[in-house]
């Protein structure tokens, strides 16, 4: 068997906007992904169906697979002819133990590729206002471990050499060492004075950082309880923080992790809308979409199209999956001329003017029993009426139109299935305390995440649920989940403002 290939990829310090347009391409073509805690779970979205994902789960004192065990496991899939992404977090011969890697592929005759990553010892620093060089204060900086091997006798790192240097010192995973890497600091000739910042979990929604001098950063990172991962930070530039900080740090939803939950293709447009508020938006797929491929229903649903009067679409996935299969067939959408085309919403009005179809009839309220009602005006008996739709869909507009003698002619044209591959990373984070909030897009994602779920209620913790609409909400409460914020306009902007006003409204009885 021809072996397959591994690639060592820096997934960036933690914003998903760093992951670079490489390994997007790599995570996209991926048979397994093996990656670690470091890695932001938003390379996720990048991810085609079926994909094996391998949790190897390094932490400081936790290892869910030793380093040897990881470096046999990657020559193993690539044995078997598998296309591996190593994914780890910043870049990957940065502390991140690449090199060893690389090595053992090369004694085993895998192929691989490095795919470089921003290093967190350079973009975290900067997303705090500090940058590591500045002419006004120093000409170099200079990376350093802070947590050496556990095996190692003494020291590699000399502090003397250190202390001498005018630049700025970065040190990487330093946190539970920071006492002793001050203390050796100005033993060897440091000011005690030096300024110190530490930056949590940089280049994400949860950022956080203080400041202090040699002398005080101990104290102040265990007052403030800051814990890893962690970037180090120790010189002049440090002072720069004050008036170099980046504004976007004070927008509305910072310092939330907020779970999306829609189909793989859906979830971005819902996750761009999180960050620009500030959010760290997560998204796990916990539904997808199957079409009908039943070509059966097809040539019956373009069939009755020629004699219809009315075409309804209930969601923007009926809208995408209709237009492929019109693709698919060579069916020009000039043959819908004759048709008015009504849509649930506005999402789903701009799916269809993608191809250039314009919605004769969108409802003020976004729901099926809106739609429902607003149609009856125009409809009379005997008219002709194709209903594309979920499979699960709310059957009342069918009944309703019906019931006025329309002829309904009903094709479930999609599926909605649950997409149980990322349970496991679901149960992780929420066992962790790592979800803020959890959004519903719709009552099927709200049935997946339970499924997902099982008996683990317990998991939940502090977390929020937010959902885009009443039907959604209803669907929420029927399961036991408390709703702490429903969008009033019944769209994807509804339901980001719809967090922002429950935080906002907080804020104020806190104060």
């Amino acid at each position: 068997m021809k072996p397959g290939i591994v690639f060592l990829v820096g997934s960036g310090p933690g914003d998903p906007g760093l992951l670079t347009v490489r390994a997007v391409e790599l995570l996209g073509k991926a048979d397994v992904v093996v990656y670690d805690k470091l890695a932001n779970f938003s390379f996720l979205s990048h991810l085609r169906p079926g994909v094996e994902l391998i949790d190897v789960g390094k932490q400081s004192d936790q290892h869910t697979m030793t380093q040897d065990r990881i470096n046999m496991r990657l020559v193993e899939l690539a044995q078997q002819g598998k296309r591996v992404v190593r994914l780890k977090g910043g870049d990957p011969y940065v502390f991140g133990r690449g090199g060893e890697e690389a090595e053992v592929l090369v004694a085993h005759n895998i192929p691989f590729e490095v795919v470089s990553g921003v290093t967190s010892s350079i973009a975290v620093p900067a997303s705090a206002g500090i940058p590591v060089t500045h002419r006004d204060h120093c000409t170099s900086f200079h990376v350093i471990t802070g947590h050496e091997r556990a095996e190692r006798e003494g020291s590699a790192i000399d502090y003397a050499v250190l202390a001498a240097l005018p630049g700025t010192l970065v040190f990487l995973m330093g946190v539970k060492n920071l006492e002793q890497i001050a203390r050796q600091l100005v033993s060897q000739g440091k000011s005690p004075s030096t300024p110190v910042a530490v930056i949590e979990r940089g280049c994400t929604a949860r950022q956080r950082q203080v400041i202090g001098t040699l002398e005080t950063i101990a104290q102040v990172v265990t007052d403030a309880k800051i814990g890893s991962p962690a970037v180090t930070v120790v010189g002049t530039v440090v002072g720069l923080s004050s008036i170099l900080s980046q504004t976007g740090l004070h927008l509305p939803l910072r310092g939330q992790r907020v779970l999306v939950t829609r189909t793989r293709k859906q979830a971005g447009r819902l996750s761009e809308k999180l960050r620009a508020q500030g959010a760290d938006a997560l998204e796990i797929p916990l539904i997808r979409i199957e079409p009908n491929l039943d070509a059966s229903l097809w040539d019956s649903l373009f069939s009755k199209l020629s004699q219809a009067n009315w075409l309804v679409f209930t969601s923007e996935n009926g809208v995408d999956i209709f237009l492929e299969q019109m693709r698919n067939r060579r069916q020009d959408v000039r043959s819908l001329n004759a048709l008015r085309i009504a849509a649930v919403g506005p999402a789903t009005a701009d799916r269809l003017l993608v191809a250039g179809l314009v919605a004769d009839v969108v409802p003020t309220v976004f729901t099926v029993e809106a739609l429902s009602q607003t149609m009856l005006p125009l409809v009379t008996p005997g008219m002709r009426v194709v209903l594309a739709r979920a499979d699960i869909a709310n059957p009342e507009i069918h009944s309703t139109l019906v019931s006025v003698g329309c002829l309904v002619d009903d094709f479930p044209i999609y599926r909605t299935l649950p997409e149980p591959a990322f349970h496991a990373i679901l149960a992780d984070l929420l066992r962790q305390g790592e979800i803020d909030w959890i959004t519903f897009a719709s009552s099927s994602t709200v049935d997946a995440f339970m499924l997902a779920l099982g008996d683990h209620r317990d998991l939940l913790g502090a977390t929020q649920f937010a959902c885009i609409g009443p039907v959604t909400a209803q669907t929420a409460r029927k399961h036991g989940l408390p709703i702490a914020a429903e969008a009033k306009v019944y769209t994807l902007d509804g339901l980001v403002q719809a967090i922002g006003d429950n935080l906002s409204a907080s804020s104020e009885v806190l104060s």
